[in-house]
């Protein structure tokens, strides 16, 4: 277990991934080369919807240094500069995109044995600001997080968060959407490797009094090959199947079905990712 509470980005974190995480709608395929200067050259290709796109990113790791790069086919570059221990114990990272270079921002992140803080500024005329701080240790943490637009002199959003972390589980809570979200989760894990694990989440938005509650799970058939199932109240039912070809290599197919409605076309999704 790491050192400190982590970042309140890490509040749910877990839950939230096995949830979410390789749940696709599209068609997506990656390749990626090594250098041994330090370069990843990744290649990846997208079809959704009858409609296709790319991408082509490097990244350079050197000492305390990490540099990412992205251009898209429709001539979209993002750049991402991360230096660590700049001040000791933090984490520099500036991100810059072209043509719509406002939405660059500078983040900073400083970490302590019993609190983490973030603070980052959008890099334009009017920038917007966003703050978090995390208290705790690696076993229970609080936090809050808000974000403030000088234009208008107004809170944009402010969420709280707690979660308790045990080697084989978690339980966390998070106030979002300005108060108007209560999100609960708990996740377990039934072996050393974490590949087989339960999840449940409840959300309440309280201006609509609309509830979802989401189980679901992780099962290792072997060790090259892990399922993932969920399933919500509103009926429905997600399915992953995720094999590992060669080591780092995987192919995933996933397919989200609405068993309230199963005259409707379900949706598919698969990904390969090739690795040397």
């Amino acid at each position: 277990m790491s050192k400190g509470p982590g970042l309140f980005s890490d509040v749910g974190k877990k839950a939230r991934d096995l949830l979410t995480k390789d749940y696709l709608s599209d068609h997506k395929f990656s390749i990626s080369t090594y250098s041994e200067s330090g370069v990843t050259l990744t290649t990846s290709t997208v079809k959704k919807g009858g409609y296709s796109s790319g991408d082509v990113a490097a990244q350079y790791i050197y000492k305390n240094t990490t540099a990412d790069v992205k251009v898209d086919t429709e001539s979209n570059i993002s750049a991402t500069l991360a230096l660590a221990n700049i001040v000791p114990s933090s984490k520099t990272i500036a991100t810059l995109k072209f043509p719509n270079y406002e939405s660059g921002k500078l983040e900073f992140q400083h970490f302590h044995p019993h609190a983490s803080l973030t603070a980052a500024v959008g890099l334009n005329q009017r920038p917007p600001l966003d703050f978090s701080v995390t208290l705790g240790t690696p076993t229970f943490a609080l936090g809050a997080e808000a974000g403030y637009e000088t234009i208008s002199g107004k809170l944009t959003k402010y969420t709280a968060g707690i979660t308790v972390t045990k080697p084989d589980s978690c339980a966390s809570v998070i106030l979002g959407d300005k108060g108007d979200t209560i999100k609960v989760s708990y996740i377990h894990y039934m072996d050393q490797l974490k590949k087989n694990a339960a999840v449940g989440e409840i959300s309440r938005k309280f201006s609509t009094n609309e509830n979802t509650f989401t189980v679901g799970g992780s099962y290792a058939i072997d060790p090259l090959t892990l399922v993932k199932v969920k399933l919500n109240n509103h009926g429905a039912l997600g399915v992953v199947l995720q094999h590992e070809l060669i080591r780092k290599s995987l192919v995933t197919m996933s397919s989200e079905f609405d068993t309230k409605a199963l005259d409707k076309t379900p949706k598919f999704g698969v990904s390969l990712a090739l690795k040397p």
